[in-house]
């Protein structure tokens, strides 16, 4: 279960990173910064936080699919396309991205035994702490910081699977179950524009 979604994470935040990227006018090693960035940049602060060796420094396939993300979106030249960020398509990918990797964080703080806030803290760095560090690096305000219910969906779709943890229900189905309710709500949330309230 942590492969399938740590993977669908992987491949749905690599688009998103090369998009961004490309949206900046990055040259080829931006783009493939920004690439990696997003797409592991979360899972590592998440392992080194878990005590673990990150993910992808121990398998080979985490990297095979970023870089064939890259030449395909190169070869069908897709980063010609105007406003392919505000694609519907792309909307639900990326939030597939976010609720994914919600899920793998989640993951590994229940398999480390962590408390509440620990499965929330995690779940919400593998969710949006590398699409944080590429925003800084390319000097933009973080993604996440400005558009409303992003990482707030991050947080609840960690709390529910604390809960399942919690009430020992932890497996494939209730799994799909939450990971189908927060893609619903991401997306939802975007279309209906609904936001966090401003202080």
């Amino acid at each position: 279960m942590f492969e399938v979604t740590e993977y669908i994470g992987i491949i749905a935040f690599a688009m998103s990173g090369f998009f961004v990227a490309v949206r900046s006018k990055l040259d080829f090693l931006g783009v493939l910064i920004s690439v990696f960035l997003t797409a592991f940049g979360g899972g590592v602060v998440r392992d080194i936080m878990a005590d673990k060796t990150p993910y992808i420094f121990t398998h080979n396939t985490p990297a095979i699919i970023v870089f064939s993300i890259m030449l395909l979106l190169i070869a069908f030249k897709l980063h010609k396309k105007e406003s392919i960020e505000n694609r519907s398509w792309f909307i639900v990918s990326d939030s597939i991205g976010l609720v994914s990797f919600s899920i793998t964080g989640a993951l590994v703080a229940l398999e480390a035994d962590l408390n509440f806030t620990g499965v929330l803290v995690l779940s919400f760095v593998t969710a949006v702490g590398g699409g944080i560090v590429r925003d800084i690096i390319i000097n933009e305000v973080p993604f996440v910081f400005k558009t409303g219910f992003y990482g707030t969906v991050s947080l609840l779709v960690g709390a529910l699977m604390y809960l399942l943890a919690m009430f020992d229900m932890m497996s494939f189905y209730p799994t799909m179950l939450v990971f189908t309710l927060g893609v619903s709500l991401r997306v939802l949330a975007y279309y209906k524009k609904w936001s966090v309230p401003l202080i």
